[in-house]
């Protein structure tokens, strides 16, 4: 059995365990003990030696999670990280997506990330921008962590049509606005056919995150899951319960999920006013980016014209 003792933080821990793994140590043969400030290490212990240079390759999802579990007060996070990091190098790379794995699920509760989403953010009784202010420090799910910042709803507190799209885009992650990337362009474009003045709508997302996937340089959309879904809800309950809209729109599949519920069928349900608890009338219909999307020029027009008809229902609700 091998003594270790660290500092408790994760940059000492880090260390042990890369010399650890470098000599081999499977995780039972090793006693973890933390040192407190200013203690002296005990003479029944050897000093580590520096971690070797190199080392095994980890995905970065693991070190966010070690760091936020390093600042845990449970004395057993140390030997958990570790048995974490040991399986990842020499038995399972895809640990990290194994939800029913006990010692997963022992990591996920250290770094407190089990999906607590953004309900502790959202400040009761918080005006617009209040509530903006408080959006851009929320950590209700992991995708904050990878995104420039948060993108929050924009338009007046008065507006009588609100707008939800699914997430920001990499030009709205990078400006911090809603619909400012080419999904925006086609946005504007409809709007000013069918007569609606950006200034006077309130246009939201269903995510406030980027979700995104980087391949070279460049940055590619994903879907937000279900469970991202519902950690942001609280946002855009808060900002539909201030606004209270007489029309909500919702573009695009994801941000009818949000409102209707999963069961709703974008291209089968769309195009027609419903009410819900947020408005009287709700409606949704294409996200500006599905027109982007077409395969052709045709297929384009076809889709832009979907999007027209229904925004000309909307300007004239």
């Amino acid at each position: 059995m091998r003594t270790v003792e660290i500092a408790p933080s994760f940059e000492d821990w880090q260390a042990a365990a890369r010399t650890l793994l470098h000599d081999g140590v499977p995780p039972a043969e090793v006693r973890w003990r933390e040192t407190a400030h200013g203690e002296q290490r005990s003479l029944l212990t050897e000093p580590a030696p520096p971690p070797p240079s190199g080392g095994a390759r980890v995905p970065r999802k693991f070190l966010d999670l070690a760091r936020e579990a390093a600042v845990a007060a449970d004395p057993t996070r140390w030997q958990v990280l570790y048995e974490v990091l040991w399986r990842l190098v020499h038995e399972n790379r895809d640990l990290l997506d194994a939800e029913g794995d006990p010692t997963m699920r022992r990591l996920k509760a250290l770094s407190k990330r089990e999906g607590e989403g953004a309900a502790q953010f959202v400040p009761p009784g918080a005006s617009l921008a209040e509530l903006r202010a408080a959006a851009a420090k929320c950590t209700g799910c992991d995708l904050y962590r990878h995104a420039t910042q948060t993108v929050f709803g924009l338009g007046p507190a008065d507006a009588r049509i609100v707008f939800v799209g699914e997430q920001p885009g990499d030009q709205e992650d990078r400006k911090g606005a809603p619909f400012v990337g080419p999904a925006g362009e086609v946005f504007d474009r409809v709007l000013a056919e069918v007569g609606l003045a950006r200034t006077r709508l309130y246009v939201t997302n269903a995510v406030k995150h980027f979700k995104f996937v980087e391949k070279g340089k460049r940055r590619i959309h994903q879907t937000p899951r279900m469970s991202e879904l519902t950690a942001c809800r609280p946002w855009l309950e808060a900002e539909l319960a201030l606004i209270k809209p007489g029309v909500l729109v919702c573009l695009g599949a994801t941000a009818a999920h949000a409102v209707f519920g999963a069961d709703f069928r974008l291209m089968k349900d769309r195009g027609r006013f419903a009410p819900t608890r947020w408005a009287d009338k709700t409606i949704a219909t294409l996200h500006p980016s599905a027109v982007l999307r077409g395969e052709d020029e045709t297929q384009q027009a076809r889709l832009y014209g979907i999007l027209l008809e229904d925004l000309r229902l909307v300007a004239g609700a």
